[in-house]
């Protein structure tokens, strides 16, 4: 990558608001397997672009747009193909959407030659993994100068999305994060269904001294943050840690759940600070329940998520962290990659 390409990238990757979330129970209906393998089509109002993120940019001021999106993805995606189906294939949603951005789809792993705002190029590849993106599909919002305005993971079932549109589109980004503005659309909205949360031998007991700094563990550390309100964790527990075959892999991990709003219960985190669950939560900058983060036996955060997760995605995480891909230089969507890959062989 050229070297002057580094800084850009990082001040971007720290300017954005990092979030991966769903809502709940429209979030993939009951057919949605996410271990199947879907040809990516972006919508034909994409823009076709030459990959020149500057002169894009000045396309969509000249036209009074707000800014680019660029939406990443990759082949064999069905988090991206779900994303395009149902969210970008809302008509609403869509024709909100090219009123105020140009979108730009690019593929995670593309070795095409992209000319970022200041006129540095590198391959698309390198460009979206110096910009964090992890997990399929991403999407980086910018605005007409360049500025990095949000990022969001995963998959946004239509509602959500819209809600970060709007988030984006009024200016609320402007005064608040993310996190405040989708807790206040929450509070002006229906209240949450109550859920309590249940206990499972899966989880490890208090106290939380979770502290790797000073001497490794033996094994690598899983912490699933959900919470009362948790629409989605009901089916997090049916379908992914009531996997027979999952539970057996995580025997291998630590595993600790807590509760994203308890203020109260101390816990030390895996590097040594002293927290609560409820502060670390937001820390990590998660907006969605459950939340997950996985630890390294020394302490290093080699995972975080607060997207769709489902079986598939869970299996892939254990095996990126078991197999240490992270310490090859992957990121977990090249290692879910080389897995379809593998799986796309074995059934030919």
């Amino acid at each position: 990558m050229h070297e002057s390409l580094r800084p850009m990238l990082a001040a971007c990757a720290a300017a954005f608001v990092t979030t991966l979330p769903l809502s709940a129970v429209e979030a993939a209906d009951a057919s949605f397997d996410d271990t199947a393998i879907q040809q990516i089509h972006y919508p034909p109002w994409f823009k076709d672009s030459f990959l020149d993120l500057a002169d894009d940019a000045a396309m969509a001021d000249e036209a009074g747009k707000q800014g680019l999106l660029l939406f990443f993805t990759t082949q064999g995606c069905s988090y991206c193909h779900l994303f395009i189906q149902k969210s970008l294939g809302n008509p609403a949603i869509a024709d909100r959407l090219r009123q105020h951005f140009d979108a730009i789809g690019l593929e995670i792993f593309s070795d095409a030659e992209l000319t970022d705002f200041d006129g540095n190029t590198a391959p698309v590849k390198e460009f979206a993994l110096a910009a964090g993106v992890q997990f399929a599909p991403t999407l980086l919002f910018f605005d007409t100068a360049g500025e990095p305005l949000l990022k969001l993971t995963g998959y946004y079932e239509p509602e959500r999305f819209q809600q970060a549109l709007g988030y984006l589109i009024d200016g609320a980004h402007e005064a608040m994060s993310l996190r405040d503005y989708l807790a206040q659309q929450a509070a002006a909205g229906s209240p949450a269904a109550a859920w309590t949360l249940p206990d499972d031998a899966l989880f490890e007991p208090p106290p939380y001294a979770l502290d790797r700094s000073r001497m490794p563990a033996q094994r690598p550390l899983l912490v699933i943050f959900e919470g009362a309100d948790c629409a989605r964790c009901p089916r997090f527990h049916d379908e992914v840690l009531g996997d027979p075959d999952i539970r057996e892999r995580l025997a291998g991990f630590d595993v600790v759940r807590l509760d994203a709003a308890d203020t109260d219960t101390p816990v030390s985190t895996p590097s040594g600070a002293r927290t609560t669950a409820a502060a670390w939560f937001a820390s990590l900058d998660f907006t969605e329940l459950p939340a997950l983060a996985v630890f390294a036996e020394d302490g290093r955060q080699v995972l975080a998520t607060d997207a769709l997760v489902l079986a598939g995605r869970m299996q892939n995480s254990i095996g990126f962290v078991t197999e240490r891909a992270y310490e090859r230089g992957w990121n977990y969507q090249r290692y879910a990659r080389s897995q379809a890959l593998a799986r796309a062989r074995a059934e030919d």
